[in-house]
């Protein structure tokens, strides 16, 4: 991620930061688990991180995609991620780690999350900088609170 926007100092940004690490520090115990031939780690790991990516990605879609887009300009990028949080999510659902493909396919979908997650801490958290107005920030940090009851 970039350091140099100020986008990191904003308090929802810190959230959703935050939950990019726990996420991805999860998901790399879990392949860690995997080469170790912990097989019984594995399944606890790759729930907690649907848990935590179902939290995340609903105070995300719910408040910043949401309100970002409105614009024209952000609703394609902002559908495309929606659409990665949904085959993720649908893999996580239904993942089978008795099965080989499967397996692989976790290593690739941890990939993928990285890959991901700078798509939006690289180019849409920054953005947000720019195209949110005050009232907008509030209705997003709203909607994280209300997917982070606890």
């Amino acid at each position: 991620m970039c350091h140099y926007c100020g986008c990191r100092e904003i308090p929802l940004i810190k959230e959703f930061i935050a939950e990019h690490e726990s996420v991805t520090d999860t998901a790399g115990a879990a392949l860690r688990a995997l080469d170790d031939g912990d097989h019984e780690l594995v399944g606890p790991l790759v729930a907690r991180m649907e848990r935590e990516l179902l939290a995340h990605w609903r105070g995300e879609e719910q408040g910043l995609f949401a309100v970002m887009s409105a614009d024209p300009e952000y609703a394609g990028y902002i559908d495309a991620l929606v659409r990665e949080h949904r085959e993720l999510g649908a893999f996580l659902r239904g993942i089978d780690l008795g099965r080989a493909e499967d397996v692989v396919r976790l290593r690739e979908a941890v990939d993928e999350l990285h890959h991901h997650i700078a798509k939006e801490e690289d180019g849409l958290f920054p953005a947000s900088l720019t195209a949110l107005s005050g009232d907008e920030w509030d209705r997003s940090m709203r909607a994280w609170r209300e997917a982070h009851p606890e």
